[in-house]
């Protein structure tokens, strides 16, 4: 009797060891722009219970743009923020983040869009013309310049105007107050099954090698809770694998979080998913290019040290 006891208590402590060790820890996880196909492996996780397995329950809150989500991690608003990998460059200018991953290669999520009427039918056309974008600093802002500089015209070979969320741009191209706007690839998809618009110029091609998204955490997070910050990116990327292997419930979320049509969301699906990450892993030839982007966009005075805006410490990520 007296070995039963001592097996029955033993058991109780391993059980208590085992439900501390999944106590759920709450975080607040900002997107930079809502509508985003991209972003979806935190709603996925949620949805799912994934990030439940890791102990991480998830609040989601949409920025508006990369700034703006920078502002929220700088105040300490939110945890960590999924945003541009040109968005590195607030670290390096004093925001107390670091990126801790990266989850997607070619930015194919940014397009140039125009009106269906527009008389503006090729990459060229745009040359001296007024692009919409949401907001200065984004990496909308970052590919245009690439466009122009790559296309010959220089840097202000366009003219840029931040009209701030995707509605407002919609709002400014359709009553031709600007001739296109640059912004996510399923508003581009949208605007075409309504006739309404066009995709123009996708912008992927200007930036082959390059991390169109990052996942950025608090210096703070990093230093005093380390296990959430691993934590978390075991769920997300286990969401990331969810979405590859499970097409059809990644659409039906995704019609929900975006509120759009089945059609949109499974074109989307189709056109993004290969950028899609699976261990977050940053690629070192992507890392310089973005740095010397900095420096040649007049962005930052001189190259800075990887450590000064990134950390590989949870990498890779293995859920």
């Amino acid at each position: 009797m007296r070995g039963l006891r001592c097996a029955a208590l033993a058991c109780a402590m391993v059980m208590g060891i085992s439900a501390g060790a999944h106590a759920t820890d709450t975080v607040k996880a900002g997107k930079s722009v809502g509508s985003l196909w991209a972003f979806l492996p935190v709603d996925v996780g949620m949805e799912e219970g994934i990030f439940a397995k890791y102990g991480i329950n998830v609040e989601i809150s949409a920025l508006g743009s990369g700034p703006k989500l920078q502002q929220a991690l700088a105040s300490q608003s939110i945890d960590f923020g999924l945003s541009a990998g040109s968005d590195m460059a607030f670290a390096v200018k004093g925001s107390p983040i670091r990126a801790v991953a990266a989850f997607a290669e070619e930015p194919r999520s940014v397009v140039i869009m125009v009106n269906d009427d527009s008389p503006l039918k090729t990459v060229a056309d745009l040359k001296g013309k007024l692009i919409g974008i949401p907001g200065l600093g984004t990496v909308s802002e970052w590919l245009i310049w690439h466009m122009a500089i790559a296309e010959g015209w220089g840097k202000d070979g366009v003219k840029i105007v931040a009209q701030g969320a995707v509605e407002s741009n919609v709002a400014a191209m359709r009553t031709h107050a600007i001739d296109a706007m640059a912004g996510p690839v399923e508003v581009g998809f949208n605007l075409e099954d309504k006739h309404q618009g066009r995709i123009l110029v996708p912008l992927a091609q200007y930036a082959p090698h390059f991390h169109a998204h990052i996942i950025f955490a608090q210096q703070t997070l990093i230093a005093q809770k380390p296990d959430v910050v691993d934590r978390f990116l075991k769920g997300f990327f286990a969401s990331i694998a969810f979405i590859k292997a499970n097409k059809e419930k990644t659409n039906e979320i995704a019609m929900k979080t975006l509120n759009e049509s089945h059609s949109i969301v499974d074109r989307t699906y189709d056109y993004e998913i290969s950028m899609l990450l699976s261990d977050g892993k940053f690629d070192p030839q992507a890392i310089d290019i973005i740095k010397k982007s900095w420096v040649d966009l007049g962005m930052l005075p001189t190259l800075p040290n990887d450590d000064q805006f990134m950390t590989t410490q949870f990498l890779p990520v293995k859920p």
